[in-house]
């Protein structure tokens, strides 16, 4: 039976009886198909027998809770989105989860619009996810440089195909360094305009007179070193696309000037009279909230929602999960081929460091780090030695960070009983005074302590 015949099936698990009922029977109501699983070892074994679209998954359970299944069913079958469901105080296993490539988390109580949303998401990207493994006559593969196989990256890819062929104006949202013009090439090299000019401006690394003559142009004449007429890059762009990077930092002066040629597809050269129509998509990008920039009066909210036809959001790199590994191989081919280097391999111990930094410079900072790592590598493999000393400080301060836990409750009273006693002198009759307990209860609960150990 081929893949669209068959009934999108979704395997629940949780331990509670009445909860799997109740939400297997609204899933059916939505005409999916229910698979139920008592445990995360259950589910385990379920995912290694049997196909599902994707996983709707409880994360405390008795015999296997749902971090562990997750791991386990992730590396049986990396492309099979898992839903994570937790109550608000286990959000941070969930979010750890999604960080290692969950699909994403619900809390309880569970909103019903928001799961059937979460999951009609999830088995659209396990079917983009076949689509690229195994390609489609119907539909050609993407056009892109972005490497990734981690669910934010697999929904941009896909939210990318969708939009590329139209001619819809595009924000590009996202962190710096995190590939925004990578995207931005994507929706080029996959449009209509593919053949045509794909022409870049960074709008913060120019003051507002040069970024009006580098977009629009100038006569000649126009202003002190204007010897010659010069096209602007909307013309440059004519009948393809004009990138408009950190579109946030123009200045309102600017905007306005920017809103014209974008409602009118009009302009003039600095200093000249002649109106020039164009025939440009516009795609922009910017780190900053620009939502946020506008309730301050920094940004035209007219030039916003005519940017702002359409917004894809560009991942960090701290959300990408096995991401990392993928880029970090990547970079360290490209790099040792640049400068002439023998590379062997990647030691484990320098991928494991790698995946654990948080990378606040998203992939820009990543490939910096392998170059510099390359071009010092001692010996023909890439190991943790070789990278900058902030990445390694870090690791070591996430790890002691990640090695503290909170004390049980036992272990609250033993350090109170403890630190009594040595605020007493070592007096038991007060020391129990103090803790509101008897003499007797304070020897019993030292005895305790010296048979533990």
């Amino acid at each position: 039976m081929g893949r669209k015949e068959r009934q999108t099936t979704i395997l629940v698990v949780d331990d509670e009886q009445v909860h799997r009922y109740m939400l297997c029977s609204m899933l059916r109501e939505w005409g999916w198909r229910c698979v139920e699983a008592d445990d995360g070892e259950t589910a385990v074994a379920a995912v290694d027998k049997h196909t599902y679209d994707a996983v709707l998954m409880d994360v405390r359970m008795a015999r296997m809770d749902g971090r562990e299944a997750f791991s386990r069913i992730h590396a049986l079958q990396p492309s099979l989105p898992v839903v994570i469901m937790t109550a608000y105080s286990s959000v941070d296993d969930a979010v750890a989860a999604i960080r290692h490539g969950a699909h994403d988390y619900l809390t309880k109580p569970l909103d019903f619009d928001r799961l059937r949303l979460t999951l009609e998401r999830a088995v659209d990207r396990r079917q983009v996810v076949e689509r690229q493994q195994h390609g489609t006559e119907e539909e050609a593969p993407l056009d892109t440089a972005i490497i990734g196989t981690s669910p934010p990256v697999l929904e941009l890819l896909e939210m990318i195909r969708y939009v590329a062929p139209t001619e819809a104006t595009v924000l590009i949202a996202g962190e710096s360094g995190t590939g925004k013009e990578l995207v931005a090439e994507a929706l080029h090299r996959n449009s209509l305009r593919r053949d045509r000019a794909f022409v870049k401006v960074n709008c913060a690394a120019l003051a507002e007179s040069l970024l009006e003559s580098e977009l629009f142009g100038h006569e000649k004449g126009a202003f002190t070193g204007a010897d010659r007429r010069r096209e602007g890059k909307f013309v440059q762009a004519d009948g393809g696309t004009l990138f408009l990077d950190e579109i946030g930092e123009t200045t309102q002066a600017m905007q306005v000037k920017l809103l014209r040629v974008l409602q009118e597809q009009e302009l003039q050269r600095v200093g000249g009279e002649e109106t020039i129509s164009v025939d440009v998509r516009i795609i922009a990008a910017t780190n900053r909230n620009l939502e946020e920039e506008v309730r301050r009066g920094t940004f035209r909210e007219d030039l916003y929602y005519r940017l702002n036809v359409v917004m894809l959001t560009v991942p960090p790199l701290r959300e990408r999960g096995d991401d990392i590994t993928l880029l970090v191989r990547h970079f360290a081919a490209l790099f040792a081929h640049k400068n002439r280097r023998r590379l062997e391999g990647i030691t484990p111990e320098c991928i494991e460091l790698l995946r654990r930094y948080s990378w606040p410079g998203n992939v820009r900072e990543l490939e910096n780090a392998i170059e510099r790592g390359i071009i010092l590598m001692r010996g023909e493999q890439l190991t943790e030695k070789s990278l900058p000393l902030t990445i390694q400080k870090m690791a070591e301060e996430q790890d002691a960070v990640a090695d503290a836990r909170p004390l049980s409750l036992s272990e609250v009273e033993k350090e109170m009983i403890y630190q009594t006693l040595d605020e007493t002198g070592g007096n038991k009759s007060e020391a129990a005074r103090r803790l509101g307990i008897t003499r007797k209860t304070l020897q019993n609960k030292l005895h305790k302590y010296e048979e533990e150990g």
